[in-house]
């Protein structure tokens, strides 16, 4: 039988602004509703960012991020993803900040710098509801998105070393799938390692088929049998790559931080419905849904007991 998939759910994100969709949500009891919501249409893992509550830019303080982590643990049984991404612009130390207060059972980690441009989503907008919005979006025209081998050993060792954390391993490219090796070659992670494959950022690998067969044979030469895979591609990408992912024995990822739209034209109104939308097209295709306790066996994490929220 084929394995199950693995469903993610990114909820908010640190890309999105709230001019954009009135629907993003915001404020830490808005992000654990979503949440909840996501885990109960069928994701088994979280992955979370967070924002200020007045103004909805990205925001790295632990406090806020704990709010949202323990109204979730109270009503789901899912994997909680703590972003060390963060907001753009943030330091390797801010966007390390929440994983280390909290010792969650997942982190993402970006594996290679690279630019990362959103400015292009500026241009759809002419009013904003906070000043920082259109200025926030500008800035990614002359950004850098740092994570360079020193950033990824200090927290790999961090996290991995000292709270027994695993990771969603982001891969925006080619040479992101070489980078991972290079550092599992130190080894300085264990298997099983999960490898999230990102399409259609600005900056990054473009979001065609082509690359994600191509992304998926380099992975396989590389990683072997020692690691599980994941597909997100960014806006109107976001569903016909997830169920490639799915037909090629993959897990995939969701939600209102990779796209905003739940088809054509059409503003999703929730996480859930998204989840809802891939859940019913991977049964569709005789497939079955993981349950957080089938994720966390297969990823090899630690427990939600062994967590500090």
């Amino acid at each position: 039988m084929p394995k199950s998939v693995i469903i993610t759910c990114a909820t908010t994100g640190g890309v999105h602004t709230p001019t954009m969709s009135q629907y993003l949500p915001i404020t830490p009891s808005q992000i654990a509703e979503s949440s909840i919501e996501a885990a109960q249409a069928g994701a088994s893992i979280i992955h979370l960012h967070a924002r200020h509550p007045e103004t909805g830019k990205p925001d790295p303080r632990p406090e806020l991020f704990r709010e949202s982590m323990q109204q979730i643990r109270q009503h789901s049984n899912a994997v909680l993803n703590v972003s060390t991404g963060g907001g753009l612009g943030m330091s390797r130390e801010e966007r390390l900040r929440a994983a280390i207060a909290l010792s969650p059972e997942m982190a993402s980690l970006n594996v290679g710098s690279m630019n990362f441009g959103i400015f292009p989503m500026k241009a759809k907008h002419t009013t904003w509801k906070h000043d920082w919005e259109p200025a926030f979006l500008e800035s990614t025209r002359d950004f850098i998105f740092r994570n360079t081998f020193s950033d990824i050993e200090y927290i790999v060792k961090e996290l991995g070393d000292g709270h027994g954390t695993r990771f969603e391993f982001e891969c925006y490219d080619l040479g992101h799938l070489y980078n991972l090796a290079w550092v599992i070659d130190q080894g300085w992670i264990k298997p099983p390692f999960f490898v999230q494959m990102v399409f259609g950022v600005l900056g990054g690998v473009g979001a065609d088929l082509d690359n994600l067969m191509h992304m998926h044979t380099v992975a396989q030469k590389l990683f072997g049998d020692s690691y599980e895979w994941s597909v997100l591609a960014a806006g109107k990408n976001q569903m016909h790559f997830a169920t490639q992912a799915a037909l090629l024995g993959g897990n995939l990822r969701v939600g209102l931080e990779d796209s905003l739209y739940i088809g054509p034209g059409q503003i999703a109104k929730s996480n859930a419905e998204q989840v809802q939308k891939i859940r019913s097209i991977v049964e569709n295709l005789g497939l079955q849904v993981a349950t957080p306790e089938e994720a966390r066996a297969r990823l090899g994490l630690k427990g939600s007991d062994k967590v500090t929220f």
